[in-house]
């Protein structure tokens, strides 16, 4: 007898036999797809997948800039940073599997719903895919990468719960911003003021989530408040096109300011397109940190990290539009960065609202 026709006796006896029934074959594939349904999701919760909009825009800020045009390596470095993400994502929640077993339960990992051994695996997975990708976008990459994995794994398993906590997580922000200007132009350093200013919005953030499973105090959520203001004002205040004499532009030779040979760059009035970025980060935050300070509950803190984390996407893109008119030789040239600047810092605000549309599926927290 064939393998088909001893399938379809055995079935035709179990049917025979009273008060046993044969299983539908529909039914086993929807239990399968139920399962499959819900592994995604505990995945998705564990990986917090809306908070991932948030991480193209460093790179994309950091080769801003340098004034430099986003390229393959900045692509490199972009999937570096998603993968390093992501590891200290499914590393926060391995890390803290006794504490949310307490004060949240219906996370993935206290709930059942993902093993142990299967998230610390996926942390050392990202860990090593990130480095990877790092390297392909060039030494100077990984050179960066490097120290932003183990800032990465430092908070996660040892800094987190301590004072040093919120700057470790600030200055991974800020590093991943240098990893897109390294991978994209081999340098870091012009790079810096705006990975500061990032690194500022994320130790707002962190030090007001210390308080996200208990009742707090409202001095986190003013700072948060103050920090947006200052920032929102800061990130306006670009540099008039030329270079100081100390820069060098993305070709390699020096140039001085254009118009002021030997003299730093000046600030001017920042264009219609980084004030309402700016506008838009400020907007983000302004109620939810407001709300929290009026009443630091669990759940309003909750709400207010989650805008916070929304809105570093705004402020990247705030950051990259402002160095559209930097440093530059020729009125083509400024006029091209222009452009390049324009085109990414409104792809990078793109991703916000699709954030929040995920946000209201899987949390960002």
């Amino acid at each position: 007898m064939s393998e088909g026709g001893a399938v379809r006796a055995t079935e035709g006896r179990a049917a025979a036999v009273p008060g046993v029934s044969p299983v539908p074959t529909a039914a086993v594939d929807g239990a399968s797809e139920g399962n499959r349904a819900r592994v995604l999701r505990a995945w998705a919760e564990l990986l917090r997948l809306p908070a991932l909009f948030t991480v193209p825009g460093d790179a994309l800020a950091g080769a801003a800039a340098l004034t430099a045009r986003p390229d393959r390596r900045t692509l490199f470095a972009v999937g570096s940073s998603l993968c390093l993400y992501e590891a200290g994502m499914v590393l926060n929640d391995w890390a803290d599997r006794a504490d949310d077993a307490a004060e949240r339960p219906h996370r993935p990992l206290p709930s059942g719903r993902v093993r142990p051994a299967a998230a610390f695996t996926a942390a050392c997975a990202f860990t090593a895919a990130g480095l990877a990708l790092a390297g392909r976008g060039g030494r100077p990459a990984l050179t960066v990468a490097a120290p932003l994995a183990a800032t990465v794994w430092s908070y996660d398993l040892f800094l987190k719960h301590t004072p040093a906590g919120p700057f470790a997580m600030a200055a991974a922000r800020g590093l991943d911003l240098l990893l897109g200007a390294a991978a994209t132009a081999g340098r870091a350093r012009p790079a810096l003021p705006s990975a500061a200013l990032l690194a500022t919005h994320t130790l707002a953030v962190t030090t007001l989530s210390r308080q996200e499973t208990r009742q707090g105090t409202p001095t986190a959520a003013l700072a948060a408040l103050a920090t947006t203001g200052a920032l929102s004002w800061l990130v306006q205040r670009r540099p008039s096109p030329g270079l100081s004499p100390h820069r060098r532009s993305p070709d390699g030779p020096l140039h001085g300011h254009r118009g002021q040979p030997g003299r730093g760059s000046t600030h001017r009035s920042p264009a219609p397109l980084t004030a309402a970025l700016a506008v838009a980060y400020a907007i983000t935050t302004a109620r939810p940190y407001l709300h929290a300070s009026l009443n630091p509950s669990p759940a309003l803190t909750q709400q207010a990290v989650g805008a916070g984390i929304r809105a570093t996407i705004p402020l990247q893109a705030a950051l990259i539009a402002r160095s559209g008119a930097t440093a530059t030789t020729t009125a083509t040239a400024t006029t091209t960065a222009t452009a390049t600047a324009t085109a990414t810092a409104l792809l990078t605000a793109a991703l916000a609202p699709v954030a929040r549309i995920f946000a209201k599926r899987v949390s960002i927290t």
